[in-house]
């Protein structure tokens, strides 16, 4: 049941504005004069941004962030502890509370609206749907999980009638969405704390596509072409109405040629690699294509796409060290950032992993096992527990030592401090360390690049 969302000029309160989600949607109604404010446990640059947007942003959660007078709409999402004091605060004064994805979902609705769901790619898809439209001169509004350096930042106001937004499913919201183009890239169980089975997951997908006026869908992904009917269809394994041949996946990039409806059509080059990354350009094209952009549009701008950013992120290179970091926190994801890793780099590749929440290891320890292939040394560190309590009793010492049964050089770190430690002690000239997760393990990054500078090259 959606709630009602007044945008006629009510005040929002977004209680952990500083959130990826939440702050993309703090952002479009910023810009649309709307008064804002918002709390959080510590500023970010994305705070940072909102502020400048005039948005008030408050460091710490307390009852007196809210002011029961201006009878602000209080937006939460599922990261919100029911115990949250400012929550409580506008439960025991009566005021609307609304979740995250209602205002999406409201925001939604007022648009010629893209919406973008499916276990992985999402934030690429949908950027790359925006950049197209945005270079193609459609100035769409733009709501993504993941920060762009196009628009500088994770939401953008444009001034036509079209929206693209990443929609998620981890916590079942996507059933309120009700977009104009609806784009699955694939359905995996990824989020075993809100879902009992991967046929729950699949359900929700089916509620979603049966609300899309258009549904744009990859049907390689079998629980897809099973389960969902879509308008428009992309894959390359599958046949489908946006394909691509002649694929050839390079260091410099992926090239191919993009098929459009059983006709050849043009010749792309990417500057994302991987096949997962031209699967997701096939559905940013069928979408962009579908709302009538050329083929020259296209073309031009593709090779100007950089990507969001942790997303097979470059982040520095050090005394002949390669330093990576990606979001992959799934093993699906895993197995795509290396196996990107592998074409970009012909010397030893070191994966860096920090499980993220003990739910996901645990329904998925077997697949985090088999996900390091393309990995020739892989270091795991403790389990970022996203606010879960352990009840599974699992670490990531399990981890690592599931991983040591199919891979030869596994080491386990248990915090952050020791795998620098240890990255300081075994990288060597040609190394690409690729970092992976969703956490917080990222924060070390730019301390092992610069405690590298001052220890030298080795030799």
């Amino acid at each position: 049941m959606l709630k009602p969302v007044d945008f006629s000029g009510k005040p929002f309160h977004f209680i952990g504005i500083g959130g990826i989600g939440m702050s993309g949607i703090a952002h479009i109604l910023a810009k649309r004069g709307l008064p804002v404010t918002g709390s959080d446990l510590a500023t970010n640059s994305i705070t940072d941004r909102l502020t400048a947007l005039g948005v008030r942003i408050f460091q710490g959660h307390e009852s007196s962030n809210i002011s029961p007078l201006l009878q602000p709409q209080v937006v939460c999402s599922s990261a919100i502890h029911p115990q949250n004091v400012e929550l409580e605060m506008a439960l025991s004064h009566n005021l609307p509370i609304l979740h995250r994805s209602d205002v999406l979902a409201a925001l939604i609705a007022e648009f010629d609206s893209i919406a973008v769901a499916g276990t992985h790619g999402k934030t690429t898809t949908s950027s790359l749907i925006g950049f197209l439209l945005l270079e193609a001169g459609l100035d769409p509004t733009i709501v993504v999980g993941g920060e762009v350096s196009t628009w500088e930042g994770n939401a953008r106001l444009g001034q036509s009638s079209y929206l693209v937004a990443e929609a998620d499913e981890s916590d079942g919201s996507l059933v309120k969405f009700a977009p104009k183009i609806g784009v699955v890239t694939n359905i995996e169980l990824d989020h075993p704390d809100h879902y009992t089975s991967l046929e729950q997951v699949i359900e929700t997908f089916q509620v979603f596509g049966s609300q899309c006026q258009v549904l744009c869908a990859c049907v390689d992904c079998a629980n897809v072409r099973t389960h969902l009917q879509p308008t428009i269809s992309y894959g390359l394994e599958q046949e489908a109405d946006y394909t691509a041949k002649d694929i050839r996946y390079t260091s410099e990039g992926t090239f191919a040629t993009v098929w459009e409806r059983g006709e050849q059509a043009v010749a792309i080059k990417l500057p994302i690699l991987g096949k997962h990354n031209l699967l997701n350009t096939l559905a940013a094209i069928a979408v962009v294509r579908h709302l009538g952009v050329s083929w020259e549009a296209i073309t031009q701008a593709l090779p100007l796409f950089s990507g969001a950013r942790r997303r097979f992120e470059w982040k520095g290179v050090q005394n002949g060290v390669l330093f990576l970091d990606d979001y992959a926190h799934h093993p699906s994801e895993i197995r795509a950032t290396l196996a990107s890793a592998k074409l970009h780099h012909q010397h030893q590749i070191v994966a860096i992993f920090q499980p993220h929440r003990y739910s996901r290891t645990q329904a998925l320890l077997e697949e985090f096992a088999h996900a390091f292939s393309d990995a020739d040394r892989v270091i795991i560190t403790d389990i970022y527990s996203a606010g879960e309590v352990n009840t599974f009793n699992i670490s990531g010492a399990e981890v690592a030592a599931a991983v040591a049964r199919v891979h030869p050089h596994v080491h386990y770190q248990p915090c952050l401090s020791a795998v620098q430690a240890f990255l300081l002690e075994c990288l060597s000239p040609g190394d690409l360390a690729v970092f992976l997760g969703a956490g917080n393990l990222n924060q070390i990054i730019l301390p092992t690049i610069e405690a590298m500078a001052t220890q030298g090259v080795k030799v």
